[in-house]
C-alpha cells in the first residue's frame, strides 16, 4: 500500500477518534521513518539499474544487489557457476548487460 494511502487512514482514523492527537503524530512519524513498503516484483524488476559504482565489468551484479538485497559477491559467484555449467552465466549476464539500462 502505498505511504500516502498510510497516511490517509492514518488521518481517518485521528478524524473518528480512534486516535489522539499524540498516537496520530506518533504513527505518522513511525510511518516516515521506515519509509515505504518493499516493491512487489514487478515493480523492483522494473527499478533494475546496472550499478555504476558496484562493478568489475558492466555493473549487472551490482544492480541485481541493489534490487533484490543480496551481496553482489553472491551474484558474481552465481554467474561464475552457472558459466561452468554449459555456459549459461556468460548469456544471461551478457542478456542483462544489453536490456537493463545503466543507473
Amino acid at each position: 500500500m502505498p505511504l500516502s494511502d498510510e497516511l490517509e487512514k492514518l488521518e481517518q482514523l485521528r478524524a473518528r477518534g480512534v486516535l489522539s492527537n499524540d498516537e496520530f503524530a506518533r504513527a505518522k512519524q513511525r510511518l516516515l521513518e521506515t519509509g515505504p513498503p518493499p516493491m512487489p516484483g514487478a515493480e523492483r524488476l522494473n527499478a533494475l539499474r546496472r550499478s555504476r559504482e558496484d562493478r568489475w565489468l558492466a555493473g549487472v551484479c551490482g544492480g541485481l544487489a541493489d534490487a533484490t538485497g543480496v551481496e553482489s559477491w553472491l551474484w558474481r559467484l552465481a554467474f561464475t557457476l552457472l558459466l561452468f555449467a554449459g555456459g549459461a552465466g556468460v548469456v544471461v549476464y551478457a542478456l542483462c548487460w544489453i536490456f537493463v539500462p545503466a543507473e
